[in-house]
């Protein structure tokens, strides 16, 4: 096992958490200090969109650990403060206030930053979701019964416009793909939440583009799409996607790309590792690299990072999940495991579509790729071992994506 004496983890959120806690486990004893930007200590965010955005969930609800747990983590935890540099070379990372941490370890959970628009972020009622305050912000202006436009149908979009319709509000979605959730389940899932979303009184405009947003004295109006038409809205919630939360990282020799490149073992550089959102490492299964945007692998990663950081030569983990999704919208909860890329073939393999109770298959290049289950969480699980089998499907389901 290296030295190690003095580990800093950088970003305290489920990533973050989950390494502080496993290093503990396997027997570090040394200092241990994490930091978060946020002034809130670690706490979970899939509520935010769907529970604490509907008023059904407090804040303090969401909280990963109870503050005696923390104490007993014996870290110094760093709220409210900001990492602002890296030095490889001086093993030090440099924080906001001006302090400089001194590490013979290093786990980067930075995670993401919302993605904006380039205009109309300075005009009241337009929102980004992905802090606890930020939820809280909207959950506030939801409640005057506004006229909303979300912007934006992966995930977070599609699930804070049910949660929106779910208070009984005016909903527009927006997105420029051909259906929700296209890019993370193919269009012909994503045809099916369509579906559910208009079933639901929300009014969809796919295939297009938001020009701009338009204004009356500081408060948005209206959101312009790009064939000209016009939205009229009283909140805009912008859910266009995340950035690497990397900016810190300038000019350190980290690799970074989309995320902190890492190797198969969640590497970055000598005694520096990333975890959760940020990290971008190579995956066998895709002969690729992957950056995983999922509160499981948030967690599964952290313990391999944790336990690589402490590792002696040669006894490194690498890491290749199968990854696991999910998401919650009206009735409907939609899990996936492994990929299930548009242009995949999906073969129906247990329930039934028409009735909003199914597995699918993803077949690619002949492989099953992953799996979708549809209020199926049951069987579903049956289904999780046949992901990388090389046998073709024959089933009289076969659906391939358009």
């Amino acid at each position: 096992m290296p030295a190690r004496e003095r580990i800093v983890v950088v970003g305290a959120s489920a990533a973050g958490l989950t390494t502080a806690e496993a290093l503990r486990r396997e027997g570090f004893t040394g200092t241990l200090t994490m930091v978060g930007e946020e002034l809130r200590p670690p706490y979970d965010r899939p509520p935010l969109s769907k529970q604490v955005l509907a008023g059904e969930r407090e804040p303090e609800t969401t909280a990963l650990r109870q503050d005696a747990d923390l104490r007993r983590l014996a870290m110094d935890l760093r709220l409210g403060c900001r990492a602002t540099g890296l030095d490889p070379a001086a093993r030090t990372v440099t924080l906001a206030d001006g302090d400089r941490l001194r590490y013979d370890g290093l786990v980067i959970a930075t995670g993401l930053r919302p993605r904006q628009l380039p205009f109309g972020h300075d005009l009241a009622g337009v929102h980004v979701l992905r802090t606890l305050d930020d939820a809280l912000t909207l959950r506030t202006q939801l409640l005057s019964g506004p006229r909303v436009v979300v912007i934006g149908a992966g995930f977070l979009g599609s699930e804070t416009a049910a949660t929106a319709r779910g208070l009984g509000l005016d909903v527009m979605l927006v997105d420029v793909a051909p259906a929700p959730l296209a890019g993370q389940v193919g269009t012909w899932a994503g045809g099916l939440v369509a579906g559910l979303h208009r079933d639901h009184g929300v009014r969809l405009r796919m295939g297009r583009g938001v020009a701009g947003l338009t204004g009356a004295r500081g408060r948005v109006t209206e959101v312009v799409l790009d064939d000209g038409s016009r939205l009229p809205a009283d909140v805009v919630v912008v859910a266009i996607g995340s950035i690497p939360a990397t900016d810190w990282l300038a000019g350190s020799g980290i690799p970074l790309g989309d995320g902190v490149l890492c190797d198969s073992h969640c590497r970055a550089a000598p005694g520096i590792y990333a975890a959760g959102d940020v990290a971008n490492w190579p995956h066998p299964a895709t002969g690729g690299r992957v950056r995983l945007e999922q509160r499981t692998n948030a967690t599964t990663q952290a313990l391999v990072v944790a336990r690589n950081l402490l590792a002696g030569p040669g006894d490194a983990t690498p890491y290749a999940p199968v990854p696991f999704g999910w998401t919650d919208q009206y009735d409907a909860k939609i899990q996936t495991w492994g990929w299930c890329p548009s242009g995949a073939a999906v073969d129906v393999v247990d329930g039934d579509p028409g009735a909003r109770k199914f597995v699918a298959l993803y077949r690619d290049g002949g492989r099953v790729v992953g799996a979708l289950g549809w209020n199926s969480a049951r069987a579903l699980r049956e289904y999780r071992g046949r992901i990388g089998e090389a046998a073709p499907l024959a089933t009289a389901e076969a659906e391939p994506e358009r």
